[in-house]
């Protein structure tokens, strides 16, 4: 599948350590690398669709010191979706306020038909974006019919909704972003952890460097503000267990096989 990788913090903090070796893991995850770092006005997205360890971008981008408070990074392997630019995480969609919302995704999508429709207007040709496209017309909607008093608090049991629709039978790991707050969600076992420090919160595909991390719940949205979580979801139905057999049927029915 990939891997993520995101930060929330109240203040700046060093990271181009932890982006080193969340990075070297792209041996098992080579088709294809994002970042995208925001300073609370403006957000920079950089990514290619190649290996990451074999990017003369990304080698002399990190031999700098990298300082951020939000950021979010993915490598991918691909299932849906040709090695291509435009199916390289992360994907950034505007609502209808100017609001950015910047998305990544370590799973696949076996079968959710409100995605369908986006096939037509998609840039590119992974599910993934595709969920994105989702989450932003079901934002719009509720912006259009309520805009005056459509807040955060609105915002979140939206973006509930969708994971309680998108979850059953999918594995939906997701990291994304409103340009506010950072959105949190897992539900397969094993695949997403978090190291807490006062108000700093770091996520992981995999444990990085030193201190205590910790398994990410399962089948929760979780919210956080400034590295401190500000939302909790209910428990949902719909954790993910691996089957190669659908995998594999999967991997038939896009190939034309």
């Amino acid at each position: 599948m990939c891997e993520l990788f995101a930060v929330s913090a109240k203040e700046k903090i060093r990271v181009d350590g932890l982006l080193k070796e969340f990075f070297s893991h792209s041996r098992e995850h080579p088709n294809g690398w994002g970042m995208a770092l925001h300073d609370g006005i403006t957000q920079n997205v950089e990514r290619e669709p190649v290996r990451a360890s074999n990017s003369i971008y990304l080698k002399n981008r990190l031999m700098n010191e990298v300082c951020a408070s939000r950021i979010m990074a993915h490598i991918r392997r691909a299932t849906i979706g040709d090695v291509d630019y435009r199916n390289t995480h992360p994907f950034v969609k505007r609502d209808v306020s100017g609001r950015a919302w910047t998305l990544m995704h370590n799973g696949t999508i076996f079968e959710a038909s409100v995605l369908s429709p986006y096939q037509y207007s998609q840039v590119g040709s992974t599910d993934s974006e595709r969920i994105l496209l989702y989450l932003v017309d079901r934002i719009n909607d509720n912006l259009e019919n309520d805009w005056n008093s459509f807040d955060g608090n609105d915002r979140f049991h939206v973006v509930e909704d969708v994971i309680r629709i998108l979850a059953p039978g999918n594995k939906l790991n997701l990291i994304f972003n409103d340009g506010e707050y950072l959105y949190v969600h897992k539900n397969a076992a094993g695949t997403l952890y978090i190291r807490e420090n006062g108000e700093e919160a770091v996520f992981s595909t995999q444990p990085l460097g030193t201190g205590s991390w910790n398994e990410v719940p399962q089948n929760q949205l979780l919210i956080y503000k400034d590295g401190t979580r500000i939302y909790t979801g209910e428990k949902h139905v719909g954790s993910y267990v691996e089957d190669p057999e659908q995998m594999k049927m999967l991997f038939l029915g896009f190939s034309g096989l």
